[in-house]
């Protein structure tokens, strides 16, 4: 519907913009009209939206910035992914950003809010550029009660403009494209880009950066699933490494897949829905995710068979990075409220392409910090040019781009929580045994989803352990439905000896990762030593 004169249009009138070309919670079905009407998008086979984000098909993390003033200049981790912006560029990006949109024949608005538990539920009035974006945010986030019932004033802006490019002189960014965000104004500003992903990891930073300080939350980089007797477990891992496909189990009723905040009552999920990678997506390994593709849900970066409308997910061609967006009411096994309990179990997901640790560690509370702090996975660059390397990726947290504060608030708030509920922590290894990318094999999807049920079932509480001698690392000498063969990695390669080899560097990555956390090494330890006490102050 056109925006009616009342409060969302007052408080686009603060923004400067004038309203005229506005639409105000369009439903999904208009939104997609829309979409073709402008020849943006087009319908595949089964009735979801597919379309091209246009010249980024992936986050741009050089180019997020957070304004620099009082607000946030002594709290902010400033990095590579929280660079430092000047107030006044972004007041000046702020006017081109409205001008723009001013000057567009169509703008959408869109009044949603993240946090699926009331007690920290965040508004946030979303104003988009593209009728695709807003389907986005309706997907993504959560609608308020009769989906049209307006918010008179919003905690939060996010305003989308991808056709808008920045003049980077004048705008001190990097080039033409920028996410800014401002605490002080509580605006988020993405320009140049039409990729969606910037809108929800935008407001996971945010979130990250709002709640430990105010609420005593702890956001997480992670999926979360709920088993039949009510049990939580937290999947983390960075992209790729199986967070959505190991945490969408007809088995246990999906949580969320993505992003959750940890608070004394449990968990909950901080989006509405999910945005699942679907390169090389089947039906027959993916059930879940494969029929949430239908109308209402938003694919990009896809092609199509030729002279069908049915996407060929196998093709890389635009990019390895597909995605399709959904609600999670697309998904059908999942918890009514998207919240559960304190999680019992915790598992950190890495895709070792190296082929040196297990495919399933138990941990203690040292190295849970440990691995949390590092936030490690293997990636395969550039494999069709032919690169066979693996290359090792480290990201505090398990997603340090989306972390505004010193990666150790986050790990002291995890241990805390680990410890007073006696968490049981895992490493499960999606990557590869029995030699590294190129020589070995890949560990089997249902190989993991095994080893996944045993953890959450407590068919690992009563085996034994043994420690493997590299990592020292607790690994279970047996586990349903998995080739003890394969539990020992060292024994799984036809050359021990190459094996050590891999190994070692292996560490060595991890030494040099971790020497930026040297000057809390003496502390870490003393903490380390106390754990008993379930005290992080020593980290302070």
């Amino acid at each position: 519907m056109t925006l009616p004169a009342s409060a969302p249009l007052k408080s686009l009138a603060k923004l400067n913009l004038n309203g005229n070309n506005v639409h105000y919670q369009l439903t999904p079905e208009q939104l997609v009209q829309k979409t073709i009407s402008q020849q943006q998008g087009t319908l595949n086979d089964t009735g979801a939206l597919v379309i091209h984000t246009g010249k980024f098909t992936g986050r741009s993390p050089r180019d997020k910035f957070i304004v620099l003033d009082e607000t946030v200049k002594d709290r902010v981790d400033w990095n590579e992914f929280n660079n430092p912006i000047d107030p006044e560029y972004f007041d000046q990006a702020l006017v081109q950003t409205i001008n723009f949109l001013d000057g567009m024949d169509d703008i959408f608005v869109r009044d949603t809010y993240a946090c699926a538990d009331p007690r920290y539920k965040l508004s946030i009035r979303v104003i988009s550029q593209l009728p695709s974006t807003d389907l986005f945010a309706f997907n993504m986030l959560f609608s308020p009660e009769g989906n049209n019932r307006e918010i008179s004033d919003p905690d939060w802006h996010i305003i989308s403009a991808p056709g808008l490019e920045l003049d980077p002189l004048k705008s001190g960014t990097r080039q033409g494209n920028a996410t800014i965000i401002s605490f002080s104004k509580k605006i988020i500003l993405i320009v140049g880009s039409g990729y969606t992903g910037e809108i929800k990891k935008s407001v996971f930073t945010i979130l990250n950066y709002l709640l430990p300080a105010h609420q005593d939350v702890l956001g997480m980089h992670c999926a979360a699933n709920e088993g039949p007797g009510g049990d939580t477990a937290l999947f983390f891992g960075l992209s790729g490494t199986g967070k959505t496909t190991l945490s969408t189990d007809p088995g246990r009723r999906l949580i969320g897949d993505d992003e959750h905040g940890w608070s004394k009552e449990g968990v909950f999920n901080f989006e509405g829905g999910c945005y699942a990678k679907c390169i090389n997506l089947s039906e027959e390994k993916e059930p879940e995710i494969f029929s949430a593709i239908k109308p209402g849900a938003l694919v990009e970066n896809t092609t199509f068979n030729a002279g069908t409308n049915t996407i060929n997910f196998n093709d890389a061609a635009i990019t390895e990075n597909t995605r399709v967006s959904y609600p999670l009411s697309h998904i059908a096994n999942r918890t009514p409220g998207a919240t559960g309990g304190i999680p019992r179990n915790m598992i950190f997901l890495t895709c070792d392409a190296f082929g040196v640790l297990p495919p399933v560690s138990k941990l203690s509370v040292p190295q849970a910090l440990y691995y949390f702090l590092n936030g490690y996975t293997a990636k395969i660059a550039g494999t069709e040019q032919g690169i066979t390397e693996p290359k090792a990726t480290f990201s505090a947290c398990f997603g340090a781009p989306f972390m505004p504060l010193h990666p150790l608030v986050y790990a002291k708030m995890l241990g805390e929580k680990i410890i007073s509920h006696n968490v049981n922590v895992w490493m499960v290894n999606t990557g590869w045994y029995g030699g590294r990318y190129g020589q070995g094999q890949r560990i089997p999807l249902k190989t993991s989803r095994a080893i996944v049920n045993a953890i959450v079932n407590g068919r690992l509480d009563d085996v034994d352990f043994i420690t493997e001698p590299v990592f020292e690392l607790s690994v279970p000498v047996h586990c349903p439905g998995v080739n003890h063969n394969i539990l020992q990695p060292r024994n799984s390669w036809k050359d021990p000896q190459a094996y050590d080899q891999q190994a070692r560097q292996l560490i060595h990555y991890f030494i040099n990762n971790y020497a930026k956390f040297h000057e809390v090494d003496e502390s870490m330890r003393l903490f380390l030593s106390q754990v008993n006490g379930a005290s992080l102050s020593a980290l302070s």
